[in-house]
């Protein structure tokens, strides 16, 4: 198998990706670095003579489902294995796709430490004295790495896999191998487009009184006084990735509740935020959560119509304070539940 048709589904998958970025969480990067082969077992091969060390690299696609996992696929070429100073002796070509589950650990706000494991369907071919030779299969591998954010959509990574138990088993060829990578990544992610932001709607305002048209010896007209009722507005913070709140802030709400009972003109504003780690289009996804987790909550417990209550989601666009720390990234976990003032006749 040439490395045109290793190559060739990953250009499909990578065109997908590029045409669902608007909405979807993918990633696409290259790789280049050294490889190291070890564990030599071959009735045709000298382990003493072997060449241990070549150049490899390949092409990879992500999706992220949540911040702390991602499923990977590509394209790898381990180089070729074969005697040490002796041209044209032999040598095997490897090369396969990948597919591996990522999981990461977020240390900082620009660096992750992830590891991957999973299968890699491999193609062994033999060169020059070996060209009879060919075998495919499956091998087992695993990795670990640093990434560090350049900015919000580029990356590069800092890597090493390891390829258990390679193998080319073919007609007289008995061969198996242990097969190291290590190098460098560049990697681009796209992020869902920034949301629509609804402007909280303009207080209406109160129509003129109707002119009284006079009469002989009128009885004095009394007007219906006017009261003006202030606004309100409640801050309900979140903890990490959750979109879930404890009885004893959603008590906070009472008051709010109260007052749409109270005034049935009144709407209400359910505004859901996050702060600025993981992917901008998980964030905005849960951020939606957040206010609808509020929205339901007031609608059945205090039995208020759902079109009187606005639920918007706005991800990480509008912090309260600075991603850079702890404190600044408690703050902007939160849901803003926002009733505008207006004005009411007296009763």
């Amino acid at each position: 198998m040439t490395k045109v048709n290793y190559i060739l589904p990953v250009a499909l998958l990578f065109s997908g990706a590029v045409t669902a970025a608007s909405e979807n969480p993918w990633y696409a990067g290259a790789r280049l670095g050294g490889t190291y082969y070890n564990d030599l077992s071959s009735n045709m091969l000298d382990a003493n003579t072997l060449d241990k060390n070549d150049v490899g690299g390949g092409v990879f696609l992500g999706y992220n489902f949540v911040p702390w996992f991602a499923l990977e696929t590509g394209y790898t070429y381990l180089g070729k294995m074969g005697p040490a100073e002796i041209e044209n002796m032999g040598s095997i070509k490897q090369q396969g796709m990948d597919l591996v589950g990522k999981f990461t650990w977020n240390a900082s706000d620009s660096l992750d430490i992830f590891a991957k494991a999973g299968a890699f369907y491999y193609k062994a071919d033999g060169q020059d004295q070996l060209s009879a030779y060919d075998d495919s299969g499956v091998a087992a591998t695993a990795g670990l790495g640093l990434e560090y954010f350049l900015t919000k959509n580029i990356s590069t990574r800092l890597e090493y896999q390891f390829y258990n138990e390679l193998e080319l088993q073919d007609a007289g060829m008995n061969s198996s191998w242990n097969t190291h990578f290590y190098g460098l990544s560049l990697v681009y992610g796209w992020g869902a487009p920034a949301p629509v932001v609804v402007q909280d709607a303009p207080m209406a305002e109160p129509e003129p009184e109707p002119m009284v048209e006079p009469e002989p010896e009128p009885e004095p007209v009394v007007l219906p006084a006017m009261v003006k009722v202030e606004p309100l507005t409640v801050e309900l913070p979140f903890a990490f990735d959750s979109d879930e709140l404890p009885q004893e802030y959603l008590d906070q709400l009472a008051p709010i509740a109260e007052h749409l009972i109270e005034y049935p003109e009144a709407e209400l504003f359910v505004i859901g935020h996050t702060d600025s780690r993981g992917p901008e289009a998980y964030n905005q996804k849960l951020s939606e959560e957040r206010a609808a987790l509020i929205g339901e909550y007031l609608a059945a417990k205090f039995n208020i119509d759902k079109s009187r209550i606005v639920e918007e989601g706005r991800g990480e666009l509008e912090p309260r304070a600075t991603n850079d720390t702890d404190e600044g990234r408690a703050l902007n976990r939160r849901v803003s539940v926002y009733t505008p003032g207006l004005e009411v006749q007296n009763k």
